[in-house]
């Protein structure tokens, strides 16, 4: 009936990048939608997308663990980060979270110089993982703070990267442009032999270099300027042309420039092929693959309403990001869907073309960005009960417009 209330509610969100993981938005989204409709089924799916919050989301799903390492973080100081080791049916897979090592909220504000921060951590984490028996690697690329193109984890995994007269090349992107050669002769012998395979999960929309190249599309975001964008984009131009000469045989058919996925996470993506990892959707990888431990599809055919969420909605979000796959999953069984975010950026009216019905942003009244960030919590649970009442009293007034005809 046209006044039914939804009775099933399936929340699907991702992390709200630098203020809360996927778990922690879907429990405030559902704590507000039971406030609104105490009846209602919810049920709490977050979404893992490769990056806050992925090793815990898949380590949760399918009773595995965390596990503890200090490694270098983004701005060369050392940083408490982790892996996940997965169990159940993906027992012996290790899920390494590339923002757990190098993302952008360990990189302080004040530093946010994109030409100076490196991925060394990464590598330390896949090489903590292998070192400790995993049988394969999934790499969640996202919320990065770096641009090295990955260089600093292929030091970290053994890789000598060194420029005209032979001496090792400087961390961060700012150095691209001085590499001559990579050495792989020190290449962790797990990878070199392909024993333990390497797969990234990732963004496929983003890409090294052009136009849409990932310098032009994040540089920005992790602070640079207009001129280090040229620089940047110069510089990995240089460095896709020397993996494609020095990547390992079996991966030189790639192609590091602009083949899709190769400038996720500031370009760990084409640093991490060059040494045999597969690049693949993340969706692909970390939902049809049964890792996430979660049906997404069998749960949207039970749905009445589903509320995804995201930090931001404009304009990227239908390039791969969770509410925009959610979405696309929820039209296949005529779901309707809601999308709250932080922020309602440019393009975020797009977004209905994709297939979100409704979007709105979780802040009520002016506030910065610091606030917003800090008060997440409240702001989501807040939102979501608003957003339930409107579609209790939208469901009344259609209850009453029926009623009306029938005595009229």
């Amino acid at each position: 009936m046209a006044h039914a209330l939804p009775q099933r509610i399936l929340v699907a969100p991702s992390g709200f990048k630098e203020s809360l993981d996927a778990d922690a938005v879907a429990a405030a989204i559902g704590a507000g939608v039971r406030r609104a409709l105490p009846g209602a089924m919810v049920k709490a799916v977050p979404i893992a997308d490769g990056g806050e919050g992925t090793a815990k989301t898949l380590a949760a799903a399918t009773g595995g663990r965390l596990i503890p390492v200090t490694v270098t973080g983004p701005v060369g100081q050392p940083v408490e980060a982790h892996y996940a080791m997965l169990g159940g049916d993906a027992s012996g897979t290790a899920v390494v979270e590339m923002a757990a090592a190098a993302g952008l909220r360990l990189v302080p504000h004040d530093q946010r110089d994109p030409g100076l921060t490196t991925s060394r951590g990464v590598g330390e984490l896949i090489a903590a993982a292998i070192d400790a028996g995993a049988q394969q690697i999934l790499v969640g690329c996202g919320d990065s703070g770096t641009s090295d193109g990955g260089m600093g984890a292929l030091q970290a995994l053994g890789v000598r990267i060194l420029d005209a007269v032979g001496n090792e090349v400087p961390a961060g992107g700012n150095h691209l442009c001085r590499i001559d050669r990579l050495d792989l002769s020190g290449l962790h012998p797990a990878l070199a032999d392909r024993s333990v395979p390497l797969t990234l999960a990732l963004n496929q929309h983003n890409v090294l270099t052009g136009a849409r190249g990932v310098a032009r599309v994040f540089g920005p975001q992790k602070g640079a300027t207009a001129q280090q964008v040229e620089a940047m984009s110069a510089g990995f131009e240089h460095w896709a042309a020397v993996l494609r000469r020095d990547a390992l045989d079996s991966a030189r058919t790639t192609d590091f420039a602009t083949a899709p996925g190769t400038g996720a996470s500031g370009g760990l993506g084409a640093g991490l092929a060059a040494v045999g990892a597969s690049l693949l959707p993340r969706f692909e990888a970390l939902l049809d693959s049964g890792l996430a431990g979660i049906d997404l599809d069998g749960l949207l055919r039970g749905a009445d309403l589903v509320i995804t969420a995201e930090g931001a909605i404009d304009f990227q979000t239908p390039r791969g990001k969770v509410p925009a796959e959610v979405a696309r999953r929820a039209a296949l069984h005529g779901v309707p869907v809601v999308a709250l975010a932080g922020t309602l950026g440019r393009g975020c009216r797009d977004v209905h073309d994709i297939g979100i019905d409704a979007i709105a942003s979780i802040v009520p009244i002016p506030m910065t960005l610091r606030e917003a960030v800090d008060d997440g919590e409240r702001l989501l649970v807040e939102a979501a009960e608003r957003f339930m009442r409107t579609i209790i009293l939208g469901a009344s007034m259609a209850a009453a417009r029926l009623s009306a005809r029938d005595a009229w």
